[in-house]
């Protein structure tokens, strides 16, 4: 049979083909190792455009006079006031768009061309998906909660880790109150763009579309590329109390894009389940005069979580099932755009 375009199918390669990476190459001819060290260059020059932004937009509020050594005190001092909520919502969505999303984009232009179906953007996509993809992410949610409580108790055990991850989650905190200052339908719907939308879009396009897009077709290994994305998705996140929280939060996100092949199934998704968040705050702003943000959530014992996780399971097999016929189609699209492309370099390939 006439060599195949490799696909998620395909079982995966010998570990020292993995290691060098000598198969896959983008529609550039650059190789799985050019590709991370493009998007690493990316994601750090993307962290500096985010510090610059975000420290122009502070010294907007930034009293005058204030000392060089005084000077990140007093910038959180001011982002954190109510008056200053706008300036706050400004600065994160700058901050996580030149962090996250203006380094997926560059990474695909220089990679792999104008066309977005290379970071997971395709028309084959249906209702089922979204809503099963939506209540995936709330039992993972369910699922994460008693890992929280079990690191707590954990970290109790080594005092310095514990101390920063106490002050980690404090400042999370902080800024989640102040952005959470929803007293308006006009700020209502101005946090559903910022803190729902916006956040699903970047997160998911570097982190699925660029990332585990990647190191699928480089490593030829779909698991494994999940739960690496996952724990750099957890890591970026900086929490140490709800790292293991957010590795199976970002580890059902990959599984679904794995198995979809579209990321608009993620990222409708996802910012369906921040809107339930948005929500949340929103009546709570309505209702109470201080938000607890470490108390939103319910706590779910041990056997909640297993019971959540039994069910996920279950979900996931209906989801592959309502994704199958997207997903060929999507193997076709590809392959067909693998045939189109005139290139100085031959394409991963599988003999049959």
């Amino acid at each position: 049979m006439a060599n195949q375009y490799y696909s998620l199918y395909i079982a995966p390669a010998n570990l020292h083909q993995i290691i060098l990476g000598m198969e896959y190459r983008s529609v550039k001819g650059f190789t799985g190792w050019g590709q991370l060290g493009i998007l690493l260059v990316f994601l750090g020059a993307g962290f500096i455009l985010a510090a610059i932004t975000q420290l122009v937009i502070v010294m907007q509020i930034l009293p005058a006079g204030v000392s060089m050594d005084k000077m990140g005190d007093e910038m959180m001092k001011v982002m954190l006031k109510p008056e200053n909520v706008g300036y706050a919502r400004l600065s994160q969505v700058v901050g996580t768009f030149f962090l996250l999303f203006i380094p997926a984009i560059l990474y695909m232009l220089v990679c792999h061309g104008k066309n977005k179906f290379w970071l997971g953007f395709n028309k084959h996509i249906n209702a089922a998906q979204i809503v099963l993809g939506f209540f995936l992410i709330f039992l993972a949610n369910v699922v994460a909660n008693p890992l929280a409580e079990l690191s707590r108790s954990i970290l109790t055990n080594f005092p310095s880790l514990n101390a920063m991850g106490m002050r980690l989650e404090d400042a999370y905190t902080e800024q989640v109150t102040a952005l959470s200052n929803l007293k308006s339908w006009g700020e209502f719907f101005m946090a559903i763009v910022i803190m729902a939308f916006f956040p699903a879009l970047f997160e998911e396009i570097f982190f699925r579309g660029a990332l585990q897009n990647l190191l699928e077709r480089w490593w030829k290994a779909p698991l494994l590329a999940v739960i690496v994305t996952s724990l750099i998705f957890s890591f970026i996140h900086m929490s140490v109390f709800l790292f293991l929280s957010r590795v199976v939060l970002g580890f059902v996100l990959g599984l679904m894009y794995q198995r979809s092949r579209n990321l608009w199934v993620n990222i409708i998704a996802h910012f369906l389940n921040n809107t339930v968040a948005v929500i949340q705050l929103f009546w709570l702003s309505k209702h109470q005069t201080k938000i607890e943000v470490d108390k939103l959530d319910p706590k779910i014992p041990l056997w909640g979580g297993l019971i959540a996780l039994a069910i996920t399971f279950g979900l996931f097999l209906l989801f592959e099932k309502v994704s199958a016929k997207n997903r060929k189609q999507i193997a076709f699209e590809e392959q067909d755009l693998i045939e189109h492309i005139d290139i100085g370099h031959s394409y991963p390939t599988n003999k049959n």
